[in-house]
This record gives C-alpha cells, sequence and structure tokens, in this order.
C-alpha cells in the first residue's frame, strides 16, 4: 500500500516518517509541493510531517492548509482513506478544516493549536500520550488495546489546542479528543499537560476516524535507542532491542493495519 508524506517548503520531519511508515511494510514516497495534482492524488494514505510549514507564517499550518496540494488530502479524507498529521502536520489539518470536522464542516477551522502556555515559548520535552476513545472509533487506533500509551516528543511552539467552549465540550461528548496527555503509566498528569492544552488534548480525529491530527512526534521515539529514562535504560547494551521498532511505531503500525496489512 502506497503513503504519500507531504512535504511542504519548511517541512522538516519527512524523512523519519518515511522510515517508520517503512519499518511496518508500508510503500512511503515523499510528495513534494512541486508535484502535480493527479500524480499526487495516487496514494492509499497520506502522512503530513513536522517541521515549520512556509514558515509558520500567520499561524502554524494556516499558509500550507491552502496549498494546492491539500486538495489530493481533502479528496482522500473525503474518500474515507487514511490521514495522520503529526505536529506541523496537525496543525495544518485543523488550519484546513479537516478536522474535527464537527457537523462534517471542513471549509473553515473550527479550533486551532495555538501558542503554549503559559508564555508561548517553544517547547522539546519527551511526553507520553494515552488512547482516549475505545479504539474502533478510528481506523489508525483500531488494532490497538484500549488506553493505550504512546510515548513521543512533543517539539512545537503551538500545540495548545484552544476553541470556543461549545466546541471543545462537543469534542469531548462526540469522542473527537482521540490522545490525551499521560505519564507513562497512562495516568493523567498531576499539574498541567506540556503546553496547557484545553482537555489535555494531545491528538483530535474527525467524525468517520480516518483523519488524525496528532501533535507530539510518535516517529521520533519509534525505536529502542529513541525512548527516555526507564525505557531507554532496559535496552541499553542490546543492540538489537535499540535497533528494534517500539514505542512511537504503534502508531504506524495501526496505519498499516488500516490498509489491511497484519502488523
Amino acid at each position: 500500500m502506497k503513503v504519500a508524506v507531504m512535504v511542504f517548503p519548511g517541512t522538516n520531519s519527512e524523512e523519519e516518517t518515511q522510515r517508520a511508515c517503512l519499518a511496518v511494510g508500508l510503500e512511503a514516497e515523499l510528495v513534494h509541493w512541486s508535484w502535480d495534482r493527479a500524480r499526487a492524488s495516487a496514494f492509499d494514505a497520506y502522512i503530513l510531517p513536522g517541521g515549520f510549514a512556509y514558515e509558520d507564517r500567520v499561524r502554524a499550518g494556516a499558509i500550507a492548509a491552502h496549498d494546492r496540494l491539500m486538495q489530493p488530502v481533502r479528496e482522500a479524507a473525503a474518500a474515507g482513506k487514511p490521514v495522520l498529521g503529526i505536529c506541523n502536520g496537525a496543525q495544518i489539518l485543523l488550519e484546513s478544516g479537516l478536522v474535527p470536522a464537527l457537523d462534517g464542516e471542513t471549509a473553515r477551522p473550527q479550533a486551532a493549536f495555538a501558542p503554549n502556555a503559559p508564555l508561548g515559548k517553544y517547547r522539546s520535552t519527551h511526553v507520553y500520550v494515552r488512547l482516549a476513545v475505545p479504539p474502533e472509533t478510528s481506523v489508525l487506533t483500531a488494532g490497538m488495546e484500549p488506553h493505550t500509551v504512546i510515548p513521543a516528543w512533543a517539539s512545537h511552539g503551538e500545540g495548545r489546542l484552544a476553541a470556543s467552549a461549545e466546541v471543545l465540550e462537543r469534542l469531548e461528548r462526540e469522542w473527537r479528543v482521540a490522545f490525551v496527555y499521560c505519564d507513562a503509566n497512562g495516568n493523567a498528569l498531576p499539574d498541567t499537560v506540556p503546553n496547557g492544552s484545553a482537555l489535555g488534548a494531545a491528538g483530535l480525529i474527525n467524525g468517520p476516524g480516518n483523519v488524525l491530527a496528532l501533535m507530539p512526534h510518535p516517529e521520533r521515539d519509534a525505536w529502542g535507542y529513541m525512548h527516555d529514562g526507564p525505557a531507554r535504560e532496559a535496552v541499553r547494551g542490546d543492540a538489537a532491542a535499540m535497533l528494534a521498532p517500539s514505542g512511537g511505531i504503534a502508531l504506524f503500525r495501526g496505519l498499516a493495519r488500516a490498509l489491511g496489512l497484519g502488523v
């Protein structure tokens, strides 16, 4: 199955994302903004990786959301194909309206990832996120165990979920908050999430569950040697364990299963 890893000017996590796809048996190709639309439409799934598309001018993801190569992504989402946005890709999905798409509205944004609280500063830190919806809610999580915890690296300046009180209430009620920040055991954080995100949200999905926007980077904690803390110590000195896909690779396995690969 062929996965398009979309590359806009300023994208910088495309190769790590491509390697994670390859590790679970997917054929992944980097699709640059210069491609023609017909060629960019011939994929089974789409990933919008992290970075700083168009230098994050105006707002993170705001310009890339209107790039002409977002049209194949929109068509794929409407057709039920899996679409995954990571960090800057998640920001693009919210700015484009593809997530959360309440009432099927995809023409305008309904929520945003705003500057981190409390001071709007860029943060790079290791985090854990917990699956907060029934696994079958999304095709990307359908094969996971309930409450699966995934390690990742948060690396962003604008990751705080912000929306009106009405939208936030609906996101919670309609099972749109796919992942929340947690500790290594899946427990709610005692103080506050790393960026002040409303509802503790780390990831949102659309209604059909085929489009997922996730702020932290699972591809940056997808092999043993990338882990942090005790998980890294557990594989230290064991070359096979250090080089084995694990941790954040779970999300890419979910994508592979959504495309019919048994992994």
